[in-house]
């Protein structure tokens, strides 16, 4: 599985790391930005080269594929075009002969009342039947969360989520993630196989604030902030209506049902045990 990897998305926090960790496995990555001026700092984490170009224009993305071997797609967040981009990204990759098409879709796609979900379940199925050699990679919620209100868990003492705090989460650490995409990118022992990829603990908010109250050493509670709450910070903070719509899509379904699986495949394609949640926010905690 030798040659070039097209990685689109490399900007954003999935794609940092994803990014980080093909370039410790030693495979040449190729970057896909929307801005020239994102490329010097993916460039100096380790990128061999780095291509300017929208998903939304499929002459750029069909420059972008030239000359690789691989992609490993990486869809902007919650994007009502992720079916669109993904399906030009497929086609493009299949006329460049491209001998593997990594899919960075997302866990339970079936569950196709969150859009997002449904859209990429769409985006498996093309991939699928276009004849491109693929993987499908299918992450649970990440542990890093906690990463974007660690400071206030601190000072108010409250690990406050959009959802119940008793339905049970299999959250797992990016960080594994990235090196299973790696893993996936460096040989060809995955292909033609679809992977769920959760961590090893099913998890509610009370268990995730006792942990990190074990950790810290001070009392942490759990909360569950209303929907209405929710989406009235989303817009302060200045996520689009759309945006902060399928957010509560999101959460209204975790609230119902959580986000069940396990870490066997995970553990798997690694090689080695799946980080705990415990030993996530040890090494949170130590860095920040």
């Amino acid at each position: 599985m030798s040659g070039t990897l097209l990685l689109t998305g490399a900007n954003g926090r999935t794609g940092r790391a994803v990014l980080t960790s093909l370039v410790h496995a030693k495979i040449p990555v190729r970057v896909l930005v929307r801005d020239a001026a994102q490329a010097p700092e993916l460039l100096r984490l380790g990128a061999k080269e780095h291509v300017v170009g929208d998903l939304e224009d499929h002459a750029e993305l069909n420059e972008a594929i030239a000359g690789t071997s691989k992609v490993l797609h990486i869809g902007p967040p919650m994007h009502p075009g992720e079916f669109d981009t993904t399906k030009a990204l497929v086609d493009h990759a299949k006329a460049h002969g491209v001998g593997q098409f990594i899919y960075y879709s997302v866990m339970h796609p079936l569950a196709r009342a969150i859009r997002h979900h449904s859209l990429k379940l769409d985006a498996e199925e093309y991939l699928i039947d276009s004849g491109v050699p693929y993987v499908i990679l299918q992450p649970s919620r990440y542990m890093q969360h906690l990463e974007t209100i660690w400071a206030k868990v601190q000072e108010t003492g409250a690990h406050a989520m959009p959802f119940s705090t008793e339905q049970a989460f299999n959250v797992v650490d990016l960080v594994d993630l990235a090196d299973a995409c790696a893993v996936v990118a460096g040989t060809d022992r995955f292909m033609y196989g679809t992977y769920e990829l959760a961590g090893p603990e099913a998890l509610s908010q009370n268990e995730m604030a006792a942990i990190i109250s074990d950790v810290l050493g001070k009392p942490i509670k759990a909360e569950a902030v209303s929907i209405d709450q929710m989406r009235e910070r989303a817009l302060s903070a200045g996520a689009s209506e759309d945006r902060v719509e399928q957010m509560t899509i999101m959460n209204t379904h975790y609230d119902a049902h959580g986000f069940r699986s396990n870490a066997e495949v995970l553990q798997l394609i690694l090689g080695r045990p799946a980080t705990t949640f415990k030993a996530y926010v040890e090494r949170l905690a130590r860095k920040i």
